[in-house]
C-alpha cells in the first residue's frame, strides 16, 4: 500500500473549514477525500496537518493518504487539479515512507496575518485581510512579540476554555512588516491552539492601538483568562503558510 503526502493551496472563504463535516459538503477535506475515493475506487480518507478554521486560507497544507491505486502521481495530479473546485489545488504530490504522518511528524508550521491599515477599506483586499482603521504604534506592537516569543501556557490567547491536553506551547518567532496600508505578521511555532494566532494579532493591534498595555500579556499568561487579551480577529486574514517536517 502507498502512502501519499499532497500539498494543497485553498481559499477558505466560502468553506466550513478544513475537517470533513457529516451534514455539509463544504469543507476542504470533504471535497478531496470524495475525489479521491472517485479516483481510486475505494473509501479514502485524507489525514490533513492540522485544521484550519471556516473562511481561512492555505499556500501549504499537508495531507496524506493511504491507497492500493497504482496510478502515476502527475496523472493523479492533475484529475485532482481538474475536478475539484477552482479555489483548490494540489500542489504537490509525493510517495513517502508508510510511518509518515502529517501532522505527528510535523516539526514547525508557519503562519501569516494580513490587517488593512487604512481609514477606507479596500475593496480587492477585504477577502484576505482584516480592516483595522486606528492608528498603530509598530515599535511597540514589536516589543510587545518578544514578550509573546518563547515557551508559555497560551490558554489565554486562544478560544480554549478548559484543556486536559497541555496548553503549553513554544513561539518561534513573530515578525512584523508593512507594506504601504498592508500589514503582514507572520507566526512560527511548531503547534498552535485553537483561533491562538487570531487572538494573539488581536492583542497586538490593541497595544498599538493604545487599548492594551504591553503588561497586559504578564496577565494573561498568569491568569489564563482569555478576556484580559485582545479581540479575535476575523478568519479571511490568516493563512497557513507552510508545514516543516524533519
Amino acid at each position: 500500500m502507498r502512502n501519499i503526502k499532497m500539498t494543497i493551496e485553498y481559499d477558505g472563504g466560502r468553506y466550513q473549514g478544513w475537517q470533513r463535516l457529516g451534514h455539509s459538503d463544504k469543507t476542504i477535506q470533504g471535497k478531496i477525500e470524495h475525489i479521491l475515493t472517485q479516483l481510486t475506487g475505494t473509501e479514502t480518507e485524507i489525514i490533513g496537518s492540522g485544521r484550519t478554521d471556516a473562511g481561512t486560507h492555505a499556500r501549504g497544507q499537508v495531507a496524506n493518504f493511504k491507497t492500493n491505486s497504482d496510478m502515476d502521481l502527475n496523472a493523479m495530479q492533475e484529475i485532482l487539479i481538474n475536478n475539484l473546485p477552482q479555489d483548490i489545488i494540489v500542489k504537490k504530490l509525493e510517495d513517502v515512507h508508510d510511518r509518515f504522518h502529517s501532522r505527528y511528524n510535523a516539526t514547525s508550521k508557519q503562519y501569516s496575518y494580513y490587517v488593512w491599515n487604512q481609514t477606507i477599506p479596500s475593496a480587492f483586499e477585504r477577502g484576505y485581510s482584516f480592516h483595522y482603521a486606528e492608528e498603530l504604534d509598530l515599535d511597540k506592537m514589536r516589543e510587545a512579540c518578544d514578550k509573546l516569543v518563547g515557551k508559555h501556557d497560551f490558554i489565554g490567547f486562544s478560544a480554549l476554555k478548559k484543556s486536559k491536553k497541555s496548553t503549553v506551547r513554544t513561539l518561534d518567532s513573530i515578525t512584523i512588516e508593512q507594506e504601504g496600508s498592508l500589514i503582514h505578521f507572520t507566526f512560527k511555532g511548531k503547534s498552535f491552539l485553537h483561533k491562538m494566532v487570531r487572538v494573539l494579532t488581536g492583542t497586538l493591534l490593541e497595544i498599538g492601538s493604545g487599548n492594551l498595555s504591553i503588561d497586559s500579556i504578564d496577565e494573561v499568561f498568569e491568569t489564563g483568562v482569555r478576556s484580559k487579551a485582545g479581540l479575535t480577529v476575523p478568519a479571511q486574514g490568516l493563512f497557513l503558510d507552510e508545514v516543516t517536517y524533519d
